[in-house]
């Protein structure tokens, strides 16, 4: 930033202590701080959005060089795969078009027939029953209902 040494400043703080006047003086000093502090701040904004932006390019660049190998690589596999064709098509005497036939048979959809909300346990209903395992839930005020001393008259 700016290079000043010891006696330029204790020369600035003088002059400023005459100018301005010792009341004056820590409520300036302050603004200054205060102002310097904005100014390394939005230096340092500007610093990380540079660099952001660099880094941006260097992102875009490395995309650009992504994107033209897998190209490449897609072409190449698109003409590997055209050279097999026709040496399979040569070597089993039919025509590629053979191979994609537009009236293949589709099997149609059909529902597997699970229900995923049923759960299924393995321990029978009557032995839940007999050792007391709960199979429903009951809310909070059921539970207190369920729970509650009964008065014997």
């Amino acid at each position: 930033m700016i290079d000043i040494g010891l006696s330029k400043m204790a020369l600035i703080g003088v002059v400023a202590l005459i100018v301005i006047g010792p009341e004056k003086l820590p409520r300036v000093a302050r603004t200054v701080g205060a102002l310097l502090g904005k100014a390394q701040r939005y230096v340092a904004d500007v610093k990380s959005e540079v660099n952001r932006s660099m880094e941006l390019d260097e992102l875009k660049k490395m995309k650009d060089t992504v994107e033209n190998a897998a190209r490449d690589v897609e072409q190449s596999i698109q003409t590997s795969a055209s050279e097999f064709e026709k040496d399979l098509a040569q070597a089993s005497g039919t025509a590629s078009a053979d191979l994609h036939d537009p009236f293949a048979v589709v099997p149609a959809y059909r529902h597997p027939g699970k229900n995923w909300r049923l759960k299924k346990g393995a321990m029978p209903q009557w032995y839940k029953a007999r050792s007391g395992v709960r199979t429903k839930a009951l809310s909070g005020a059921a539970r207190v209902a369920r729970y509650r001393p009964q008065k014997f008259h």
